[in-house]
């Protein structure tokens, strides 16, 4: 199905909106939309909407397996706008977002789908979990100019740092932190600091009075929590091109990085346990 429009989207669509869990994809280019929309397709989503440009071309294959939305993700507020108008449009549903060139993995997806992982974070009383965006990127730039290469891709196996959150006034806020990491925290000279941090809260169940805030964390504090007070709970990852992208996309940055790789890098391998043995993704206790 295609809309013209994301007010025709909220008018039409609500099939989409019937049952989740859904998934939210926003292009913000046109680079690897194809494969980004395929990786979560073998998730299970049963709702998958691709807010992209009219002028951005989609394979035909994947045409009748998702909701295309015409919307230009620029500037970046758009996006959040957009994800509380679907929130408001369909409460009490599991969503899930996420840009281009970015991947969905949670322990042992290779075998389990998106629907049985929140069906269990459900039980355990859970309303949000916790996605580290861990970052990945060519390791060629050579080969690779603008920084993606799924066929051989690399990320940081080590240099990840967790920093406990504080409010206005100063107080540490009860079980969140600021996470850092990747290429934001290896050329941060190039990032500006409010978009250092790397945790995201990618999977949230929607409710009347939720909104997701513009720095990727909601108005209901416990929402923005790694886990329950009572135990570790599931963690998840979104494995992001997004900031190799940018760093080489922009003429500030570009001609400052010849290489992604350093002494830590490693080969991603496309595997959730990979993740869980880097510490990167959380099982639970009992997942």
């Amino acid at each position: 199905m295609q809309y013209d429009s994301l007010t025709s989207f909220l008018q039409s669509g609500k099939a989409a909106l019937a049952k989740g869990p859904v998934a939210m994809i926003f292009a913000e280019d046109d680079v690897e939309i194809d494969g980004t929309i395929r990786h979560h397709l073998n998730l299970g989503f049963k709702s998958l909407i691709v807010f992209m440009p009219e002028a951005f071309t989609l394979d035909p294959e994947l045409t009748e397996r998702i909701h295309r939305v015409t919307l230009t993700c620029a500037p970046r507020t758009v996006v959040f706008d957009t994800v509380n108008q679907v929130i408001q449009a369909a409460p009490d549903l599991w969503m899930y977002y996420c840009y281009n060139a970015e991947y969905l993995f949670f322990p042992f997806c290779e075998t389990r789908t998106i629907g049985e992982l929140l069906a269990f974070h459900t039980e355990e009383r859970r309303n949000a979990m916790l996605t580290h965006v861990i970052d990945l990127y060519a390791d060629d730039l050579g080969a690779f100019p603008n920084g993606v290469a799924p066929d051989q891709a690399m990320l940081d196996s080590t240099g990840y740092y967790a920093h406990a959150r504080h409010n206005a006034e100063g107080h540490p806020l009860e079980r969140q932190l600021d996470i850092s990491g990747g290429l934001r925290w290896r050329f941060e000279d190039h990032i500006p600091y409010e978009r250092r941090r790397i945790d995201r809260i990618g999977l949230f169940k929607s409710r009347n009075d939720l909104l997701l805030l513009p720095d990727h964390t909601f108005n209901e504090p416990e929402y923005n929590t790694y886990s329950c007070p009572w135990h570790h709970n599931l963690t998840a990852a979104i494995c992001s091109f997004r900031a190799a992208k940018a760093l080489k996309s922009n003429a500030g940055s570009t001609f400052d990085i010849p290489s992604f790789r350093w002494r830590n890098s490693a080969r991603f391998q496309w595997s959730s346990q990979q993740l869980l043995e880097l510490g990167l993704i959380e099982s639970g206790q009992w997942f």
